[in-house]
């Protein structure tokens, strides 16, 4: 495997099982994964908060179960946010996609498997187009596996922020009688959708910031001001691991341009 992209603030997030494990809650608070009961997989998760995904990836598929979870956030996030190649980004999204429906097929009661099935679809979506995507088929799985996800769990911050961003995008790309027709896109919903991430987790900078981005798709410059302050209030955020910082990161360059 190619080396990857290293994370750009190293040295700057040190936990270790035991830490990851007191502050669990917190750093867990948006996709609900059940704390580990194996100190392996509570390793592969602090090399992840630490911003070592590529290590967080491989230990997480050496370990496989619960393990699998950590290789496929690890994977999604650094794809995100530090994979400059658009193919490899892509290739780790449909592997990922690939990964996921298999845990969730033998699992349905696997949160997060449907969960990075669902979003890794999603990135891959935007990469190919939203408009493509839409014709293969992808636009209902996606919706599908999301609103599972919050049928699983309703506290699902992050199932909330990418079905609220789903319903954006699509709109802002085939319009709002295509969107809602077709798809089952609805302006409402997915404001709402975003909104409910960030009452069940106001310290969400992921959630500021995709809310922030469907109101400009959606509403236009009318939202502009709300949108800036949300970016702001994300911008502003102290991140407690190396996803976070990745986020507010993303923040400061809204503000910026």
């Amino acid at each position: 495997m190619a080396k990857w992209t290293a994370f750009p603030y190293p040295g700057d997030y040190a936990f270790d099982a035991a830490s990851v494990k007191k502050n669990w809650a917190r750093l867990h608070a948006g996709d609900a994964e059940p704390l580990p009961k194996d100190t392996q997989v509570l390793q592969a998760w602090a090399l992840f908060h630490n911003g070592e995904f590529q290590k967080a990836m491989e230990m997480g598929l050496k370990l496989g179960g619960a393990g699998l979870t950590v290789a496929n956030k690890a994977a999604c996030v650094y794809a995100t946010y530090l994979e400059q190649k658009e193919k490899a980004r892509l290739d780790l999204y449909l592997e990922v996609a690939e990964r996921a429906g298999a845990q969730a097929a033998a699992d349905p009661q696997n949160i997060n498997a449907h969960y990075w099935q669902a979003y890794a679809l999603g990135r891959y979506s935007q990469g190919i187009s939203v408009a493509k995507a839409l014709a293969q088929g992808l636009g209902s799985k996606i919706k599908e596996e999301l609103e599972n996800v919050i049928k699983l769990q309703p506290r699902h911050v992050d199932a909330h922020i990418a079905l609220g961003a789903f319903h954006a995008d699509v709109i802002d790309k085939v319009g709002l009688l295509i969107a809602g027709m077709t798809y089952g896109a609805k302006k409402d919903t997915g404001l709402g959708l975003l909104q409910q991430a960030l009452k069940l987790n106001f310290e969400s900078v992921l959630g500021m910031i995709e809310y922030a981005n469907a109101m400009m798709m959606l509403e236009g410059d009318k939202m502009i001001m709300e949108a800036t302050r949300l970016y702001q209030l994300a911008a502003m955020a102290k991140p407690m691991d190396a996803m976070e910082r990745l986020d507010v990161e993303m923040a400061k360059v809204e503000l910026q341009d």
